[in-house]
Formats: C-alpha cells, structure tokens, sequence
C-alpha cells in the first residue's frame, strides 16, 4: 500500500519492507537531527493497523499473550509477543486501549496472519478484530512515540506537525535505542530472553499463557542460547550488511573461513554513531571479539547480558 507521503518533493522509497514509504527526504543526517530536536513525524503508514473490540478484550488478551492487560488503563501504549507452546516468538505488536477498542499495530504483511490467528482463538468471548489498515495508518513521532491517525488525513500532517522525515532517520534512533523489529531482527526460534523483551513485552509477574514456560525457565534456571547485540561497523566500508547474512568470527587459520555465531537484523546509519546493526548472535561469544557481519568489520555493544539469568537464579544450599 502505497503512502501518499511519497509523492512529497524529494522522497525516495526504502528497501522491502518499507519500500511503500519514504526512506529519507534527501537530507538523511539533518534529518535525523530533526527527529531528535521534535516537530517532525516518520511516515509509517505501511505498518497493518488491528483492531480488538468487545467488552472482553483486555481480559482475552491478557489470557493470551505475554503482556499484563487485564486492566490496561485508556491511552497507555504497550508492547505485546504472542508465543508458540515452546516459547519462541510467532507475533509481535504495539498498543494501545481508548476505552472501547484495542488499537494494534504490526510489521507490513503481518496483520492478516495475527487476525487469523486472533480469530481462532475468540470461541464464545465478546470480542471482535479486524484488520483495519485501509482506514488508519501509524506515524512515528520523536522519542520513538507513535500515533494512529485516518489514512485520509496523512497529506494535511505536515502543516500539523511539520515536515516529515524519512523511516532511516526512525530505524537509527530505533537501533540505537536496541529496540528489536520481530521478524526482522528476530527469527523463528527466538524466545523473548534472547532480544531484551523481559520487562518490555513480557510482564515477569502474570499469570499462565502459551509459552510461558520456556521464558519463565529460561529467566530462572539458565542463560538463553542467543544474545541480542548492536554492533558498531566499520565506517569505511561503503554498505551495510544485508538484511539475513552471516556474523562470524573471523578466522585464525589460513584459508580458512569463519565461524558461523550469529545472523544480521536490521541496519543503519546513525549520524553520530556512523554505521549499525542488531544482530542475534551465540551467547558465549567473547563480548570483546571482533566480528563479521557480511564481511564488514564491528564491535559489539552489549544489549543483553550474556550472564542473563544467572542474577536470578535461586541460591541452593
């Protein structure tokens, strides 16, 4: 779905799957500033908009997913993972309640699948989803905030809030910040220990829902397999790893090709940390190692602890 915001003087489109809206205006560092500085939105009308109405859908929901909403109050944001039986992340969504309704938002193309998947799960409840996205559309505000608005309204936003910046000047601030995208910087066996979601998407004192046995075993008992990480690239190199691609360990013998530890998430450059990423990468790899995300030279920076679950872990006498 294309965004009417594109045809805005100057706006180029980004790489699948945001080619639907704007990637940056021209003036990609300046802009980024912009978005620190306030007054300037991020088009992020190619999010799938979903929406959760009947008189049970907080307490459906929070029978459901990893996040406290039995008692959401109207207008506080939340972030929400829906787990497979063994813990692994299946769906991932942002919102908020006014009331009356559940407001969703998640990745492009995945709005259909969550829908489905909701829907099997109604039985005899009072509730009601929709995929509404030809309706309403997300913008990114400064802060990594977000709102929804009428898709009808998009074209009258910049008298409103001001001119808009691109989606890199947004996934910079949001990779630097180690917010994690699912399906993007999340695979199909990652559990919610690995990416820094304990305390963000996944409430650590609510009741049973599907999965929580892994997370809760995992936080307690033992250390996830995998670590999120951002990763500092090296600056002379003229591209950023592809979406997907290998992180090794470069190798120490001749001819040899690295070790395989982990794989790329999403990437960007930042206008004072020049070149990032996130990537998921083994848990026991050196935190001080030098790595390769497809081929280009980075440091880490920890997002988390490769220790994580050893702090918790009952003392036993």
């Amino acid at each position: 779905m294309s965004s009417p915001l594109l045809d805005l003087h100057g706006a180029v489109g980004g790489d699948a799957p945001d080619q639907a809206v704007a990637a940056h205006y021209g003036a990609i560092s300046a802009e980024q500033r912009r978005l620190v500085e306030g007054h300037t939105f991020v088009d992020l009308s190619h999010r799938d908009v979903v929406t959760i109405t009947g008189p049970d859908r907080l307490s459906w929901l929070h029978s459901l997913t990893t996040q406290f909403l039995e008692n959401l109050a109207p207008g506080v944001a939340t972030e929400v993972l829906l787990l497979s039986p063994q813990g692994r992340i299946e769906h991932g969504f942002s919102g908020v309640d006014d009331g009356e309704t559940f407001w969703a938002h998640t990745e492009p193309g995945a709005g259909a699948a969550l829908v489905e998947f909701l829907d099997r799960m109604r039985f005899m409840l009072r509730v009601e989803v929709a995929l509404v996205t030809d309706d309403w559309a997300v913008i990114g505000l400064p802060g990594q905030q977000w709102e929804l608005r009428p898709r009808a309204s998009l074209a009258d936003l910049p008298a409103d809030l001001g001119d808009p910046v691109g989606l890199w000047a947004w996934e910079a601030e949001r990779i630097e910040a180690g917010h994690v995208r699912i399906g993007l910087d999340t695979d199909d066996k990652t559990i919610p220990n690995e990416v820094g979601l304990l305390g963000v998407a996944v409430h650590l004192d609510k009741g049973c829902y599907r999965g929580q046995e892994t997370v809760a075993r995992v936080h307690t008992l033992g250390r996830p397999p995998r670590r999120l990480v951002r990763l500092l690239l090296d600056g002379s190199v003229d591209h950023l790893p592809a979406h997907g691609s290998d992180v090794t360990l470069p190798s120490t013998g001749s001819g040899q090709a690295g070790q395989i530890v982990g794989f790329v998430g999403t990437a960007a450059r930042h206008h004072e940390l020049g070149p990032i990423a996130l990537a998921v990468i083994k848990r026991n790899v050196d935190p001080a190692a030098t790595l390769l995300a497809d081929g280009v030279a980075a440091n880490q920076e920890v997002l988390v602890d490769p220790e994580a679950g050893l702090h918790v872990r009952p003392v036993l006498n």
